[in-house]
């Protein structure tokens, strides 16, 4: 279902929705591919997400596109080639799957290291490709990120802070939801990493971006595309961007230091902790939610199920009281579904035909959203019928 702005153009919705679970390796995961079919259903049913408009990419064997670190780059791309300048376009990414984190080269950086996502092939993609990405945006679009991964604070390079380490959450008692589940963490540390990428180049060095260039060559990430003098003028030269308005919003499944879990549940469907805290928060609030209420909204149902790790919010100032993608395109369930009835009601009046079908398709409309439907619905009856009769040939 395509919005309006206030200029009238037609808003879109756009997602990309990733999920790896890494199957037969040592480092398999069970809850990132339900994390997101979970979230496909959940855009689409109450957000207005068109299935034509979601590309979902998952390591599932019969799966024809895998989430390797080119595809997931390719359609990130895709997504903002779509989106249009002033259009107030909404971009949406989610990610479940393993986080890692590497050496850094910036002096700055308060823990040494830089954060990735760990697509299915290894080829990282680090906290400087997704802040390229969102220097590519459109002017008046918004890309929204959900990374369900270990060190995912932090995943946009140089995005504000709004809700991180030192946040407080309210002080609820554990009703400890986690006891008779399997937890798995949902990092990859740097030497496992490291330790797989030289069993495929069988080259002896420490330093991963050898191997990645070896590897994936352009496809690698920009971090290690670039000498390191290069790579520093380009984040000063993205800095100074940041100075303007900053479309990319960045909701984490953790701190940059922690980890987040992956949790199995039996004969039951697995998991991650942090997507199921959103789904939950969605659920329990029909209305809209700006963005640093979802977040805190999520770490008080992971504090009351016993996780340790802390959701944070990474966006500019503006962007945190924003609702964007927790808009229900400013309705509630009920109203959604109601429209999206209504829409499938008017296709059996003829448009083309007559305007009397334009005015029935209207009525029908109005008896759905309307608090009164009582009476509506009972004037509609007799409505519908003449109408029907008016426009039989």
């Amino acid at each position: 279902m395509n919005t309006k702005d206030q200029q009238g153009m037609a808003k879109k919705r756009l997602a990309v929705l990733v999920g790896c679970n890494y199957p037969n390796t040592r480092n398999e995961l069970h809850g990132c591919i339900n994390d997101v079919l979970a979230m496909k259903e959940t855009i689409m049913s109450r957000f207005g997400f068109k299935e034509d408009d979601i590309e979902v990419l998952t390591d599932e064997p019969e799966s024809k596109v895998k989430p390797t670190g080119a595809n997931i780059k390719a359609s990130l791309r895709r997504m903002v080639g779509k989106a249009q300048a002033g259009s107030g376009d909404i971009l949406f990414f989610h990610y479940s799957g393993h986080g890692t984190r590497i050496p850094s080269v910036k002096s700055s950086h308060p823990f040494k290291q830089d954060e990735a996502i760990v697509p299915c092939d290894f080829n990282l993609i680090t906290d400087v490709d997704f802040r390229e990405l969102v220097n590519q945006l459109p002017k008046g679009t918004s890309f929204t990120m959900i990374s369900d991964s270990c060190h995912s604070g932090g995943l946009i390079d140089k995005e504000k802070e709004q809700i991180g380490p030192f946040s407080v959450s309210s002080n609820i008692s554990p009703d400890m939801e986690t006891t008779n589940k399997t937890i798995t963490s949902r990092a990859l540390p740097f030497k496992e990493v490291l330790d797989h990428l030289s069993s495929l180049t069988g080259i002896t060095t420490s330093d991963i971006g050898t191997h990645l260039l070896e590897l994936f060559g352009g496809d690698a990430g920009l971090k290690f595309r670039l000498p390191a003098m290069d790579l520093m003028d380009l984040l000063e030269t993205m800095t100074a961007r940041e100075r303007h308005v900053d479309s990319g919003i960045l909701l984490s499944g953790c701190q940059a230091d922690e980890t987040s879990a992956d949790v199995g549940v039996g004969n039951g469907k697995a998991y991650g902790a942090f997507s199921n805290a959103i789904q939950r928060v969605l659920k329990e609030n029909e209305g809209a939610l700006k963005n640093k209420q979802l977040v805190m909204m999520a770490r008080d149902v992971l504090e009351r199920l016993g996780f340790h790790q802390h959701p944070c919010l990474y966006c500019s100032d503006q962007n945190a009281d924003a609702t964007r993608f927790c808009s229900n395109l400013g309705m509630s369930n009920q109203t959604v579904k109601a429209a999206q009835e209504s829409v499938q009601k008017s296709e059996e009046f003829d448009i083309r035909r007559s305007p009397i079908s334009i005015a029935a398709a209207i009525i029908y409309i109005i008896t759905q959203l309307s608090d009164d439907k009582k009476l509506l619905r009972a004037w509609y009856a007799k409505g519908e019928e003449d109408l029907k009769n008016l426009q039989t040939p």
